[in-house]
């Protein structure tokens, strides 16, 4: 199994850059893709950005050129870095490992961090 467990978020304000980390442990080999989603109230939650085992990354529309999503494989971190923040970044930020088949498939998640952004 493998467990999740965020950093970094908080009270930011407008234009303001965002680091985020997330720590992951356990059997790493079962995973093919970590990334970051986030979720306003009454809003589902929403891709922020991905990256595949072979480096690929996935980033949401939203994000544009504002967002880097990177792994470290060493210390099995992933960042999440978010520049130019705006209100409408307010969110809960949650940190997602996507599963090879092989280990049973499906998502995990991390218990999510918030980030308020005020204007």
């Amino acid at each position: 199994q493998v467990q999740l467990v965020e950093s970094g978020g908080g009270l930011m304000q407008a234009g303001e850059s965002l680091r985020l980390s997330c720590t992951a442990s356990g059997n790493m080999a079962a995973v093919k893709a970590m990334g970051w989603y986030r979720q306003i109230p009454g809003k589902q939650r929403e891709l922020v950005a991905r990256i595949w085992k072979n480096g690929t990354e996935n980033y949401g529309d939203f994000v544009k050129d504002r967002a880097t999503v990177s792994r470290d494989n060493t210390k099995n971190i992933l960042s999440l870095r978010m520049h130019s923040l705006k209100p409408e970044d307010t969110a809960a930020y949650y940190c997602n490992a996507r599963i090879y088949i092989t280990y049973g498939g499906g998502e995990l998640w991390g218990q999510g961090t918030q980030v308020t952004v005020s204007s």
